[in-house]
């Protein structure tokens, strides 16, 4: 009988300690600069309603393109400011070097707030299987 009550207890503590842990997500870019600030926002959004979460932005093939110095959305507005907001708040940007390397793109074009990754699906992947990130496509 002490067993079952014990077994109970434990599992009833763990489960209220897996709702109490913090969300990480994964936020999957690879469309261009027309639909960076609607992810932008919603990252924002996200942050907003569980300011605790880790968020990581992975871009691969045009989702690069607003990660770039001189990026600007269809007003002509850069997208550098939002970019450092969320960099501040702990949001990571990871860019695809097999993007850069098969456009010809110079690292030194991007935002300081980014990181290179050998590939972009790849860090996709790993963060799911590896590291328990949730998956979303913005």
């Amino acid at each position: 009988m002490f067993k079952r009550v014990f077994l109970a207890f434990f599992l009833t503590l763990m489960a209220g300690l897996s709702f109490a842990q913090d969300v990480k997500a994964v936020y999957h870019v690879n469309t261009g600069v027309e639909t960076a600030a609607a992810i932008l926002n919603n990252i924002n959004n996200h942050l907003n309603a569980a300011p605790k979460d880790k968020i990581v932005v992975v871009t691969h093939g045009p989702g690069i393109d607003f990660l770039l110095s001189d990026a600007k959305d269809a007003k002509g507005r850069e997208f550098s400011g939002q970019v450092s907001a969320l960099a501040s708040k702990g949001v990571e940007f990871r860019v695809c070097n097999n993007t850069l390397q098969s456009r010809s793109i110079d690292p030194a074009k991007l935002l300081m707030e980014t990181s290179i990754v050998p590939s972009g699906v790849a860090e996709v992947a790993r963060l799911q299987a590896k590291e328990g990130y949730v998956y979303l496509k913005p």
